[in-house]
């Protein structure tokens, strides 16, 4: 796509924050009907943070934000003893696709379960939910060689058989049941297939025959002296991935992806691309591994997503005016929850100012992708397990598996 179609615009981290801070400073000025900032609420939400992050990484030595932590559920190490088992230790190059062949397809399982459903490891007898449960079992699938169109290589994902990939297989793999449910069952099979579908008609990032790992001699060509910076990594996969986000705006024939309405913003939309942006958190480790050295890690933003954004609604950073917000089922383009998730990015890159003042580091060190895993998103689950029953967000919203 060239820089002069008028999508290009929405698709960077660049985009996000600037259409986000369009609607914090409409509700800041006090304009919006849905929210009240409050930030004299933002210090305590600081050290809410900060020590939550002392409790988990006493030596500060915080690892980005990104699925592999999902993966780590329980301390157990399963992405190495998965490597060991396939023979894939003293092969660099295989082992650094395989992890992308994973994390892509993964991350892409990620939106929210809902609270009825869990995941039993058989390894290791743990009863995993939410994103630690869908985590290890798409694990699991990925390790059984379900993404793999060649039976000797099961640790792939190849464009061809993730485009045969089924509602019923997922159900299996993620021992889903009437008495086990997952929330967005069908859209996130759909979301796989199209993916393979997507990933074939896109030789110049997947190669051909497409593997999703191939993406990795993409990164390492566009990397002189193996530097790359984490704005094209997303840049790439919002170009590459845009097509499989279904029914969504579109802008001269291009999809906007997670691209909402909303009067405040310049041009009437905002952009968060909170899946993609995710994805990238997920990459920066398997690129890092394999040589190539990330720079401008805080081009990307935090998450808006109900971790976050919900610690926010319950700290009383940001108050609804009307309380019905926090009872009624809403869908992801409710004006109510476009505008949470504008502040939400707009809160994050706030609150990690703070909480780098607390805990005595700076944002080299400890970028905003530290913040949000030592850090924010614990301290949204910490917050609404403390205050409600089974620690659900504050926020009910309809997913259909490919934003929340």
């Amino acid at each position: 796509m060239p820089e002069s179609h008028p999508a290009a615009k929405l698709l960077s981290a660049a985009a996000v924050r600037e259409h986000c801070e369009e609607i914090f400073a409409y509700v800041k000025g006090g304009k919006s009907p849905h929210f009240i900032w409050h930030a004299e609420n933002l210090p305590a939400t600081a050290a809410y943070v900060a020590e939550v992050i002392r409790e988990r990484y006493p030596d500060l030595q915080v690892p980005y934000h990104s699925r592999w932590r999902h993966f780590e559920a329980g301390g157990v190490d399963r992405w190495g003893g998965t490597v060991a088992s396939h023979g894939l230790a003293g092969n660099a190059i295989e082992r650094v696709k395989a992890r992308i062949d994973l994390v892509i397809a993964s991350v892409l399982l990620d939106a929210g379960a809902g609270a009825d459903w869990k995941y039993v490891d058989t390894a290791t007898g743990q009863t995993l939910t939410r994103s630690e449960g869908l985590g290890v079992a798409s694990l699991a699938l990925f390790a059984s060689g379900a993404f793999s169109d060649h039976p000797p290589q099961p640790l792939r994902s190849d464009a061809a058989a993730l485009a045969r990939i089924q509602p019923r297989h997922i159900a299996a793999a993620f021992q889903v049941s009437t008495e086990n449910p997952l929330v967005g069952l069908e859209g996130r099979a759909a979301l796989l297939a199209r993916l393979g579908s997507i990933a074939a008609a896109t030789p110049a990032v997947f190669g051909s025959p497409a593997r999703l790992g191939n993406m990795f001699d993409y990164m390492k060509a566009h990397a002189p002296d193996n530097k790359i910076d984490a704005a094209f990594i997303l840049a790439t996969l919002l170009h590459a991935l845009g097509p499989m986000w279904p029914g969504r705006m579109m802008l001269d024939g291009v999809s906007l992806g997670d691209c909402w309405p909303h009067p405040a913003a310049a041009g009437g939309r905002v952009a968060f691309h909170k899946l993609t942006q995710w994805l990238t958190y997920s990459l920066l480790e398997p690129l890092q591994d394999a040589g190539l050295i990330i720079t401008n890690v805080d081009a990307l933003t935090g998450l808006p997503e109900y971790r976050n954004g919900g610690l926010l609604l319950d700290m009383g950073a940001i108050v609804a005016r009307d309380a019905t917000f926090h009872t009624r089922t809403l869908t992801v383009d409710d004006p109510m929850v476009v505008e949470w998730r504008a502040l939400t990015v707009c809160a994050l890159d706030r609150l990690a100012i703070l909480v780098r003042a607390l805990l005595g580091v700076n944002a080299t060190d400890f970028p905003l992708a530290c913040v949000l895993e030592g850090g924010t998103w614990a301290a949204g689950r910490k917050i609404a397990a403390a205050r409600r029953p089974g620690g659900a967000p504050p926020v009910n919203i309809a997913s259909d598996g490919t934003v929340f």
